[in-house]
């Protein structure tokens, strides 16, 4: 793989630019894709929030300026947008942001896209009644496996502050498998 340095010298550069991008998408996108997902829930919306990400990503890789790793800066990114997503998606819809996350992890039987037997259904359902912050940090700890250094320098946060999150997130989805 292309070295970060080399890469983010080619994205700033007119000259390399198109080739570099296209590098940077390969190497990516489905990382990012499953990020998004796992915020977002709906294959659909994760593709367009994956999109929208490329283009702000594109737009914006002049003014990187390397001080985190171009992975955590795309990836802040990406859950900003997903996170923008469903704040717009559940104003549309008249609904509160928990009352979105419920109804998108419903939906998720009816996904062709979700391979996921009655048990991955059910913890989905117990991930979205977690608030946002406690969502994001289970998700990438647990499905994603990121260290807690790199979901800090992600979320701009604490690793002690991520580690209480994820306690606590761990907590609430056991009560709520035991509850159900």
């Amino acid at each position: 793989m292309i070295a970060e340095k080399t890469l983010v010298d080619q994205l700033q550069n007119k000259d390399t630019q198109p080739q570099a991008f296209e590098v940077l998408v390969t190497t990516y996108k489905e990382r990012l894709y499953w990020h998004i997902r796992k915020i977002v829930m709906d294959h659909d919306d994760a593709d367009d929030v994956l999109q929208n990400t490329f283009i702000k990503v594109f737009k914006n890789i002049e003014g990187f300026k390397g001080e985190s790793k171009l992975f955590s800066w795309m990836y802040r990114i990406a859950t900003n947008e997903a996170l923008m997503f469903l704040k717009t998606k559940s104003r549309k819809l008249g609904v509160t942001g928990n009352e979105l996350q419920e109804q998108l992890a419903e939906n998720l039987k009816a996904d062709v896209y979700f391979e996921g037997d009655e048990i991955q259904l059910k913890l989905q359902k117990a991930i979205a009644t977690l608030p946002e912050k406690q969502k994001l940090v289970f998700n990438m700890k647990y499905f994603e496996e990121l260290k807690y250094e790199e979901i800090s320098e992600i979320l701009e946060t604490s690793v002690g502050g991520l580690k209480a999150s994820y306690h606590l997130a761990t907590k609430k989805i056991e009560a709520f498998l035991k509850e159900d």
